[in-house]
């Protein structure tokens, strides 16, 4: 079994501008700086492969379209070609072409998923994948709570907690991030704008709920490419409001900036990279009551937590903190000292290198 430096495969076929990107991208930075070789295996046109080669971490391109037998074998070679120790599975497509080549024999290197959502597979899948997995990373108690029910095998499973680059939520915003951030808010008015930095997670229940807060505010909704429903809703906000929708972006964190507040109102949060960024940079966060969100966010003390799908309880959460001043200085300070204590990558790339020991040692005893 290697003792010394390990050669890691992350494997995605994801990679664009989302949270998931970020934590893959950091993670692998800060294995790499531990000593390891680190290849990233992902979609040649996505914002993860530019990421790492900007990193000068090694990518092995990938295509993931058609049947799970020809990634399979693309996947193989990757494997075989880069001398690969561990295998770490980021994704469904990723986990189960894996899982398909452990089940015929042909994949004896170190298998470790990662499991980064709410899990919705079915138990049977969930089963066949979680017995050819060596490990089964689950990045919060909340996600692994949820594993369990679906009978994942319970001795394989560790919560490693997602961990942020305080180097990157630190860094000085380029001037032109910050400029086009307010560009795209345009004329606020003096109102305080509430962002919320997520693709599709139940967006329609801030527009909801925005009837019920009387302080004129702005609701950005950062990275979410706006269908008919919504801009329907958006449509029907009181005129004190003001609803904006930019399109995904890699470059989110200048609307952090602008910001009075983050909101999450979303369902199937592992833990989510969005909280942690806003948390790390020392907003007040609101986010639903469930999944991960709870893991990170303690109510009253670093965040405030909601009925998921309540959009009465929505607008009382904002109003409560865009009317108490007091209240959001303490939950930011309080979330600010916490994401920086307890989950920096740091944390995250030494717990997730234990476990490859350990799928190492299953595979070698």
């Amino acid at each position: 079994m290697p003792d010394g430096p390990l050669t890691i495969l992350q494997l995605t076929h994801q990679g664009g501008p989302a949270g998931s990107t970020q934590s893959i991208f950091g993670l692998s930075q800060h294995l790499a700086r531990r000593g390891h070789r680190v290849v990233v295996g992902c979609r040649e046109d996505s914002l993860l492969a530019r990421l790492a080669r900007e990193a000068a971490l090694p990518v092995a391109p990938l295509a993931f379209g058609g049947g799970i037998g020809a990634l399979a074998r693309a996947l193989a070679g990757v494997i075989a070609r880069e001398h690969v120790d561990v295998v770490n599975a980021h994704a469904t497509r990723d986990r189960r072409a894996l899982a398909w080549l452990r089940w015929r024999g042909a994949l004896p290197q170190a298998l470790v998923v990662t499991r980064r959502t709410m899990p919705l597979t079915s138990p049977l899948e969930l089963v066949a994948v979680g017995l050819a997995a060596d490990r089964t990373i689950a990045v919060s108690a909340a996600v692994a709570r949820a594993l369990r029910r679906r009978l994942h095998p319970r001795d394989r499973l560790r919560v490693v907690p997602n961990g942020i680059a305080l180097e990157r939520v630190d860094a000085a915003v380029p001037p032109a991030d910050l400029a086009a951030a307010r560009t795209a808010l345009g004329d606020v008015a003096g109102r305080p704008v509430v962002a919320v930095v997520a693709r599709r997670k139940d967006q329609d229940v801030l527009l909801r709920a925005l009837s019920g807060v009387e302080q004129p505010l702005v609701l950005a909704l950062v990275g979410l490419e706006a269908d008919e429903r919504l801009r329907a809703l958006a449509a029907a906000v009181p005129a004190r409001h003001r609803v904006l929708f930019v399109p995904p972006t890699d470059r989110p964190l200048a609307f952090y900036h602008l910001a009075a507040a983050a909101a999450l109102p979303s369902r199937i949060e592992g833990l989510s990279q969005t909280l942690l960024e806003a948390m790390a940079l020392g907003l007040p966060v609101v986010a639903s009551d469930y999944g991960g969100n709870p893991d990170l966010v303690r109510p009253g003390e670093t965040g405030l937590l909601v009925p998921p799908r309540d959009p009465a309880a929505w607008a009382g959460a904002l109003a409560r903190l865009l009317g108490d001043a007091g209240l959001a200085r303490r939950l930011a300070r309080a979330g600010r000292e916490l994401v920086r204590r307890e989950f920096t990558l740091e944390r995250t790339a030494a717990r997730t290198e234990a476990i490859y020991r350990e799928a190492l040692a299953r595979r070698y005893h």
